[in-house]
């Protein structure tokens, strides 16, 4: 039974935003992703603290090199781009170029890497950390399985 003194949940929303030029991506298969993913990542045990109590809304906003190495700078000070940095208020960025450059190198399409990039930053919202070898480790078991099970269930 409820306790009749919580509150609901407000409803959780995540947008897409494309924010560079160079790489044509498909915002709506982005965002359907986007979309049965938080749902299914809010059913993983988070970690103690997980940013995903706390926002209402996601944005997912896609990123050249350029502008993803001036955050990483600003913000991690840390030279050159990134593949994903999230923030907790909710705001995961992602550098369309490195999606590309890692779909070349592991012989993936950058729609793939997007959608494990997407995966990484929610795990990140919902508490996870790969600061050490054995959290990144937990985290990439846990957003390729994120990624497979949204898969079958957009596959139906």
């Amino acid at each position: 039974m409820k306790n009749p003194s919580q509150k609901p949940r407000p409803t959780l929303r995540i947008a897409i935003h494309n924010r560079q030029r160079s790489i044509r991506v498909s915002l709506p298969a982005l965002q359907d992703f986007a979309t049965l993913a938080l749902t299914h990542c809010l059913k993983i045990p988070g970690q103690k603290g997980s940013d995903l109590e706390n926002v209402t809304e996601i944005d997912v906003i896609l990123v050249s090199n350029r502008r993803m190495a001036e955050l990483h700078r600003r913000f991690l000070d840390l030279p050159g781009p990134t593949d994903v940095i999230t923030f907790q208020h909710g705001e995961i960025f992602i550098s369309v170029e490195t999606a590309r450059n890692h779909a070349r190198r592991y012989q993936n399409s950058v729609a793939d890497e997007l959608r494990l990039y997407i995966a990484h930053g929610l795990l990140h919202l919902r508490g996870f950390d790969d600061k050490t070898s054995a959290g990144a480790a937990k985290m990439e078991r846990l957003q390729r399985k994120l990624v497979r099970e949204v898969a079958k269930i957009a596959s139906r």
